[in-house]
């Protein structure tokens, strides 16, 4: 009953830049933590950018200052803006959320987005 949709990725050129999206969309009272995670072939999943519902950002130090997660609690869309990308950021990108159901428990249950191809060149 709820589903995370990701757009926006795609081929870029190294030095090039892409813009992620994710929409949460479904039985929603409100989402906590927010993120994208990346898995490169013969790699495990590994996060990338994570955003609370406070607007507390961390990222993995290979991206700092290339990167911006953002989001938009209005819209239920979390966003990665990549930029000066390289080589290494080829992989497939999957965002996360943290959903709570109700008001009635504070309990959150985990969606993961279908992941998006994003591939640069050299």
């Amino acid at each position: 009953q709820v589903q995370l949709v990701e757009s926006g990725g795609g081929l870029a050129q190294a030095g090039g830049s892409l813009r992620l999206s994710c929409a949460a969309s479904g039985s929603i009272f409100s989402i906590n933590d927010m993120g994208w995670y990346r898995q490169a072939p013969g790699k495990q999943r590994d996060l990338v950018a994570s955003i609370t519902s406070g607007g507390r950002i961390n990222y993995v130090d290979s991206v700092k200052g290339r990167f911006t997660i953002s989001r938009d609690n209005a819209k239920n869309t979390v966003y990665l803006q990549m930029n000066s990308l390289k080589p290494e950021d080829t992989a497939v990108y999957y965002c996360k959320a943290d959903i709570q159901y109700t008001s009635l428990y504070t309990r959150t249950y985990q969606y993961w987005g279908q992941g998006t191809q994003v591939t640069v060149s050299s």
